[in-house]
């Protein structure tokens, strides 16, 4: 299952999605969100699903690779699901047994947070699937580079937003290798209640915290090695720009947004 996170993880195409800008793909996932939390019907879900759909093709991605990471949050999926089907109450009941009781507005809540968490999680994956880390530490500094004016320090905040992003698909790599091996030495993780199931896991979290802080230790030391200086006098190899797809790209989602607003 850890293989199956896809947030943070970037796969190289040749596609019109990966050619965006970092800017306007930071803006557009953005507005995305904002749109996706004004819709209160399942038709605005449909279209937004399908608008998701076709951005996954013209990126050049398997679908299969996109929705395989919908895998890892079934566990917090059911669990809204099943908390607004027994708690919410309105409606007509569908079910009833001593106090509890199933009715039809719990039901239509349930699967519609479902519906929204499902399509959030695809398409802010595609910003980490179709950028570079350097690409979005850039775009990130630039839509942030307004507030260092307040003394916001928006080049180290980028950095440490892209690192964070970029060492989740590492360190998940690297749970997995360890997991493997102590499974291959007897450790069982799957028998066993929830409880057990957790204490199962500390063997795992130790070298796997050691790893991390070893990891980041040296990349420390490269960026130290390197004279990384975030801030103004900072180059950069390539410079980003707008090119006049990306002002397409931003007026179609600022249409799509407001109709499937107001829809």
């Amino acid at each position: 299952m850890l293989k199956d996170i896809t947030i943070g993880q970037y796969i190289a195409r040749d596609s019109i999605i990966h050619a965006l800008d970092a800017r306007i793909k930071i803006i557009i996932t953005t507005l995305l969100i904002i749109a996706l939390f004004t819709i209160d019907t399942f038709m605005g879900f449909g279209f937004f699903a399908a608008f998701v759909l076709i951005v996954v093709l013209l990126s050049k991605i398997s679908v299969k690779k996109v929705l395989r990471g919908l895998k890892p949050i079934l566990i917090l999926v059911l669990f809204t699901l099943f908390i607004h089907i027994f708690l919410t109450n309105g409606g007509r009941v569908l079910w009833s047994w001593k106090f509890i009781s199933i009715e039809s507005e719990g039901v239509y809540t349930g699967f519609f947070m479902v519906s929204r968490i499902f399509i959030l999680i695809l398409f802010t994956s595609l910003l980490t699937l179709t950028t570079s880390p350097l690409q979005l530490t850039d775009g990130i500094e630039y839509i942030l580079s307004p507030l260092k004016k307040f003394g916001v320090p928006a080049s180290e905040l980028s950095m440490m937003m892209t690192i964070a992003l970029r060492f989740i698909p590492t360190l998940l790599e690297e749970a997995d290798k360890i997991m493997k091996a102590q499974q291959a030495r007897g450790a069982d993780f799957e028998s066993g209640n929830l409880i057990q199931r957790a204490k199962s896991l500390i063997p795992l979290l130790v070298p796997l915290f050691i790893s991390a802080f070893r990891r980041a230790d040296d990349l420390a030391l490269a960026m130290e090695s390197r004279c990384y200086r975030g801030g103004e006098d900072r180059t950069r190899l390539h410079e980003l720009e707008f090119k006049y797809y990306d002002f397409v790209a931003l007026v179609l989602i600022v249409i799509l947004a407001v109709a499937v607003s107001f829809y």
